[in-house]
């Protein structure tokens, strides 16, 4: 049996501001990943297969894999000075009325001025030689996601995030 670089399990989870139990469709739960590019797919998959439950539409599947993947490729890529060493990377989803909220926990460097990039739409009109290389994630994210907050905590970078999906769900 090989190890998964990614585990993926349920756990009860508080809301932020009541602290009362998260009630809803979808059991909360966790997604954990190691700092190497190479397990970004796996925990994608991972993710999209907790979400089952909610039996999302294409389109917001797509909004949900989108904006995480871009999210942990920016982890990987740029809060991690030293790939050789594995550090755990945790995203923590739960269902509310208002869509699903994720936290992404991480112990890599902080966020440069401690705040997110501006994500600014880049000029793809261009020729292919001229395409910026970079700066389309953070306006992907920015631009996809609702109520974005990240926070420096101690040791650990935490972003907070809001997809407007899975509202057809509620009960």
């Amino acid at each position: 049996m090989t190890h998964s670089p990614f585990t993926l399990h349920e756990q009860a989870m508080t809301h932020p501001d009541t602290g009362a139990l998260t009630l809803g469709l979808l059991p909360p739960f966790e997604v954990s990943l190691n700092n190497q590019q190479s397990d970004v797919r796996g925990a994608l998959s991972a993710l999209l297969a907790g979400l089952g439950p909610l039996a999302l539409d294409v389109e917001e599947a797509g909004t949900v894999e989108l904006v995480m993947a871009e999210a942990l490729n920016n982890i990987v890529e740029h809060a991690y000075a030293d790939r050789r060493r594995k550090e755990a990377i945790h995203i923590r989803c739960k269902q509310l009325r208002d869509g699903l909220h994720l936290r992404i926990v991480d112990r890599g460097m902080a966020m440069p001025d401690g705040k997110t990039p501006i994500g600014m739409a880049q000029n793809i009109d261009v020729d292919a030689i001229d395409m910026p290389e970079g700066g389309f994630g953070w306006f992907l994210i920015q631009d996809l996601a609702k109520d974005i907050r990240y926070q420096r905590v101690g040791h650990t970078n935490q972003l907070d995030l809001r997809l407007a999906v899975a509202l057809h769900a509620e009960g």
